[in-house]
């Protein structure tokens, strides 16, 4: 990272990292197709330069929750394939047909409010059928699913629109279930041949799936947290162990610097008393830009060349590190989660130390920590 001054609080997207994790997840699920999943803005890091980024690392899809994220996509000139899954129930289907969006269905409803929204547009949708194989979030019951794809059949026919995929998800609960889920997806891939219709994508695994379960790989993989090198597993496994990079590093600098003497409280509460004097650091980032709470007391961060303890409680826009009897100075360089390698903790860490995932971690960081990219690999 470089010393060049920075400013109070900043988010470093390494676009090279994101490219490189594409490549070698890509390399690993072949032949099946990798989507690069860039909802929610990209997991926080941002979803137009991710997307180029992920599309120049060999991603052959692209997907979106919605449709706000998918149109934006494509206005701001991307053009590779796109699917976008989630939608609201008064969703309005035609942009999205006009720009070439593939559709996620996930009921007989949405089935055909889209053949109406590409009627109106004079356009053939590409669509994907979501199958509920045991998540029991969104995609059509499997009660439902044989009407739902006899429908999609007979709307093909009749040219209105083309069924290019069926899929699912997994709920990654265990090897049984997970085999479970893919044999009830097998079993509704035979329904939809029955029903006359031929996907060219069949698509069943995110990262965790595509790496531990290449029985589920099937046509196209969906790749979400892993290109961020972010691991998905919640087990101890690090991203150098799956040959991946943390793309974000969360930084700061130190605002104040000041020495306490031994029963000395910190922050709110004083949930944290001095055993001894000591020098503490104030991070101006806080609970606002999506550093969790939770972590209060537990999380740590990279200050004076080594990890260092977050003490007290995590504030609205502030926490305090011990450096003991380190030398630190007001505007020397925070980092709060980067790449292992470099000795700073990692989003994982910071999730243990919260109690959640580092999916969490990375997507929460808030629109008031600027992102600033790079891509010198």
């Amino acid at each position: 990272m470089s010393d060049a001054p920075h400013p109070f609080r900043e988010a470093v997207v390494d676009l090279a990292a994101i490219r490189a994790n594409v490549a070698a997840l890509a390399a690993q699920v072949a032949p099946a197709l990798a989507m690069a999943v860039v909802k929610a803005d990209a997991y926080g890091h941002g979803a137009l330069p991710v997307a180029r980024a992920a599309v120049d690392g060999g991603a052959d899809w692209l997907g979106a929750s919605d449709l706000d994220e998918a149109i934006a996509l494509r206005d701001a000139g991307i053009t590779a394939p796109l699917l976008a899954w989630l939608h609201d129930p008064g969703a309005r289907f035609a942009p999205a047909i006009e720009r070439d969006v593939d559709l996620g269905v996930s009921s007989l409803h949405q089935l055909n409010e889209i053949a109406q929204a590409a009627a109106s547009v004079d356009r053939i949708a590409a669509v994907h059928l979501k199958i509920d194989t045991g998540l029991s979030r969104n995609g059509v019951a499997p009660a439902d699913w044989e009407r739902v794809v006899r429908a999609a059949a007979e709307l093909e026919r009749d040219g209105r629109l083309r069924v290019r995929g069926v899929f699912s998800h997994l709920a990654n609960t265990s090897p049984a279930e997970d085999a479970a889920q893919v044999a009830a997806f097998e079993r509704a891939l035979d329904v939809a041949s029955a029903a006359g219709l031929t996907p060219e994508l069949r698509h069943l695994a995110s990262t965790a799936a595509a790496l531990r379960r290449p029985e589920a790989r099937f046509d196209l993989v969906r790749l979400g947290i892993g290109i961020y090198g972010v691991p998905p597993f919640g087990d101890g496994t690090t991203a150098a162990d799956l040959g991946l990079v943390p793309a974000m590093t969360l930084r700061g600098r130190v605002a104040a610097v000041r020495r306490v003497e031994a029963g000395t409280g910190a922050s709110y509460g004083h949930a944290w008393r001095a055993e001894h004097a000591t020098t503490l650091a104030l991070v101006p980032l806080g609970y606002a830009d999506g550093v969790p709470r939770q972590a209060s007391n537990r999380a740590e961060v990279w200050l004076a060349g080594a990890r260092r303890p977050v003490v007290g409680r995590i504030a609205m826009d502030q926490f305090l590190v011990d450096v003991g009897d380190a030398p630190v100075a007001v505007g020397d360089e925070v980092v709060l989660f980067g790449d292992p390698s470099s000795g700073a903790p990692s989003a994982d860490d910071w999730a243990d130390a919260a109690d959640t995932i580092g999916y969490e971690i990375v997507t929460r960081i808030g629109v008031r920590v600027p992102r600033r990219y790079v891509d010198d690999r």
